[in-house]
């Protein structure tokens, strides 16, 4: 072999070897959510920086997340190349759900992001602002049909919350679960519903064509970019956060987790990761290591409390 064509071949294994393994990364959720949205945002930023050689994107949707969860932590067990995203809507879902399979099945990896979670009603309703919300709520809870994300996720969690802060039973919140953002848009555009309630970025273009009204955001501060009031601007004294976060496989080793740990930190820190956040009005809430196990912990505690606080858990 000649000493040009061994360069070639030497520089070539080189190249190859700068990405990590191929990754699939399954959304637990149908096209247009959140989770859908973060695992095609991570593709992009993977592979746009050269993280990263291929990524897939595959949807399992069903019963918030748990579904694919179950499907990942059994089909997937070992395999260092598939990551799962899943979140706060998980949480609730595993909770509501009594799922047999939990986080603890799976390699969490890091939280990635936060976001607000936004109240909307169709442009035609007759609702103009949060207050007029809240006085239909009082007049009969039950008559408000609530359409958003998976039962016992942030979404369900805050519609009881904001019925519970104003003083009516959070029990009796028609609540009506979703498990993709299309099917919960179409819902409100069609007017099947009274209100809707789901992250920020899955209603912003509707927003902005004033399809849909919003009538505050969840936020402790208002949003960038987003002409809506907070919650505790419009009467209601509560702030909520969505997060979403990104695992891998169980039975991986130590060596591979790093791997994958260190992939996503560059991820994180990528150009295209931030301009992706920043056009979609995702808040960086990036987490890994100890720090991120310890916050899930307290996480997952915390959502059981609010669940039974707003009776989704007995």
């Amino acid at each position: 072999m000649n000493k040009l064509l061994l360069a070639a071949l030497v520089s070539g294994a080189m190249s190859v070897s700068a990405f990590a393994g191929d990754y699939t990364i399954l959304a637990p959720a149908g096209p247009g959510g959140g989770w859908d949205q973060t695992a095609r945002t991570m593709q992009e930023a993977l592979t746009a920086e050269g993280i990263s050689g291929n990524v897939q994107v595959t949807n399992v949707p069903g019963a918030g997340g748990t579904i694919g969860l179950a499907q990942f932590a059994t089909q997937e067990n070992g395999n260092p190349n598939a990551l799962i995203v899943g979140g706060y809507v998980m949480v609730g879902a595993i909770l509501t759900n009594m799922s047999p399979v939990t986080l603890a099945d799976v390699t969490p990896i890091a939280r990635l992001t936060g976001e607000a979670v936004a109240i909307v009603v169709p442009s035609a309703s007759d609702i103009q602002d949060l207050a007029g919300l809240i006085a239909k709520l009082k007049e009969n809870t039950g008559a408000v049909a609530w359409a958003g994300g998976s039962a016992g996720g942030v979404d369900h969690i805050t519609a009881g919350l904001i019925a519970k802060t104003i003083g009516v039973d959070p029990t009796q919140v028609n609540y009506i679960a979703y498990s993709g953002g299309g099917e919960a848009l179409a819902a409100i555009l069609g007017g099947q519903v009274t209100v809707g309630i789901s992250g920020i970025s899955e209603f912003a273009s509707q927003i902005e064509a004033s399809e849909l009204r919003l009538l505050a955001v969840s936020s402790e501060e208002r949003v960038p970019g987003i002409d809506g009031p907070t919650l505790k601007e419009a009467g209601v004294d509560l702030a909520v956060q969505n997060w979403r976060m990104v695992a891998a496989a169980p039975g991986i080793t130590a060596e591979q987790k790093a791997a994958i740990s260190a992939d996503i930190e560059k991820m994180v820190s990528s150009a295209s990761w931030k301009s992706a956040l920043e056009a979609k009005g995702w808040v960086d809430t990036y987490l890994a290591g100890d720090a991120f196990d310890t916050q899930l912990a307290a996480d997952i505690a915390a959502t059981e409390t609010i669940l039974k606080d707003i009776g989704l858990v007995q």
